[in-house]
């Protein structure tokens, strides 16, 4: 059961240049949801801090990534696609197979987006070899996450 659906989603929004005039820029982020309205939405509440004019929600798809390998580098500015391929055997045929799946990695740079995905898939049981490794247009990747409610009725400092 895949517990993530992942949207990639183009915005479009006014950026402040450094000669103080705006102009609209279009980027490209990840968004962890459950249908395209709410990933429309949570995308909105992300990006509505970086600008203070139009935010514009060009285009939606949904991708596909069986795992994705966030770094905590702070040169890591980059997302990277792999294409990775599991080699399995088909018992009935005694023929190897491939099984084809798409991951992301944040990294600095290619080389460090290779020596990521090692080290994350360092345990996997299974074969695998590498078919693509490309840097992708993706700013940012916003996961789901849990926001606590705010207390309806401010509780008293004191007892009466």
């Amino acid at each position: 059961m895949e517990l993530n659906s992942w949207f990639e989603c183009k915005v479009k929004m006014d950026v402040m240049k450094d000669d103080g005039t705006t102009k609209p820029e279009t980027f490209t982020y990840l968004v962890d949801a459950l249908n395209f309205t709410e990933a429309e939405s949570r995308i909105i509440e992300e990006v509505k801090p970086y600008t203070s004019g139009m935010i514009d929600v060009a285009n939606i798809k949904r991708v596909k990534f069986a795992e994705i390998f966030p770094s905590d580098s702070e040169s890591a500015d980059k997302w990277y696609k792999v294409r990775c391929l599991f080699i399995t055997l088909d018992e009935k045929t005694q023929t190897e197979k491939e099984v084809g799946n798409n991951m992301l990695v944040q990294a600095g740079s290619f080389h460090d987006a290779l020596s990521s995905f090692d080290r994350g898939m360092k345990g996997t049981l299974m074969d695998y070899r590498i078919a693509a490794l490309q840097e992708t247009k993706i700013m940012d990747v916003y996961r789901y996450a849990v926001r606590e409610k705010k207390e309806e009725a401010a509780k008293p400092e004191y007892e009466a």
